[in-house]
């Protein structure tokens, strides 16, 4: 229940062997259902947050939604959207045994690809992460908070990030760090809900905060800015370890 083993172990006694490999038959397709029922979330999300982010991102203009009518319909459809995707993939990940991912590579290749999208910019991304240290989450949300947190520091900065990662209890710290201009306690706040941004002449859509601490959270971990001591943003990333 906890979600320690997949299976049940084979080696018992003989007397019920059979019974265990019922059990195990039972719990393999059990396990397949999960992943198909995983793979239609993904699709789903993938089929309706961009155009519901996009239409968003349009009715910003007083043009088009003078009222503000439309842009209040569109986010309370997002919303909805938001929060069955969010039960369905709590309940897909609750009670299975997730894979222990370690942080070392995916962090370091992900500052390469970084530093190449940033390089006109002249962006140092720096990784601090011990080899072996790793975290209970699955391969595909692990990259995806990362990829956020990440682009969004190397797109504040003046040109440097620090990647770092330390145990804390049972869960593992991840700071994603930058020497841009910060932001104060209020604005910290604010730019965790969903859509807010605080630069428009910044790419993006105001939406990667909010799905890395929404992500985070399933995994019973959460996400806290603060100010780093390169003079920037440190976003602090907590998962199971």
């Amino acid at each position: 229940r906890a979600g320690r083993r997949e299976r049940v172990p084979v080696a018992q006694p003989a007397e019920i062997r059979p019974l265990v490999a019922e059990l195990n038959g039972l719990l393999d397709q059990n396990a397949a259902n999960l992943a198909r029922a995983r793979t239609h979330v993904a699709n789903l999300a993938h089929g309706l947050k961009t155009p519901l982010a996009t239409l968003t991102l349009a009715l910003a203009d007083p043009a088009r939604d003078a009222d503000g009518t439309l842009r209040g319909l569109v986010g309370s459809m997002d919303q909805q959207v938001r929060h069955h995707l969010r039960r369905a993939r709590a309940a897909a990940l609750e009670g299975t045994a997730r894979g222990r991912i370690g942080l070392a590579s995916p962090i370091q290749d992900l500052a390469a690809t970084l530093g190449r999208l940033h390089a006109a910019k002249g962006v140092r991304v720096r990784t601090e992460i011990a080899e072996g240290l790793t975290v209970s989450c699955e391969a595909q949300d692990l990259d995806e908070m990362l990829g956020n947190l990440m682009d969004n520091a190397c797109q504040w900065c003046r040109g440097e990030v620090r990647v770092s990662a330390a145990t804390e209890g049972d869960a593992v710290a991840i700071g994603v760090e930058d020497d841009g201009m910060g932001l104060d306690p209020a604005a910290a706040t604010s730019v965790l809900r969903r859509g807010q941004r605080l630069d428009e002449t910044v790419p993006g859509n105001g939406f990667g905060l909010s799905i890395t601490l929404e992500l985070a959270e399933l995994y019973g971990g959460g996400l806290t800015l603060d100010r780093s001591d390169l003079g920037g943003l440190r976003a602090t990333l907590v998962l199971p370890g």
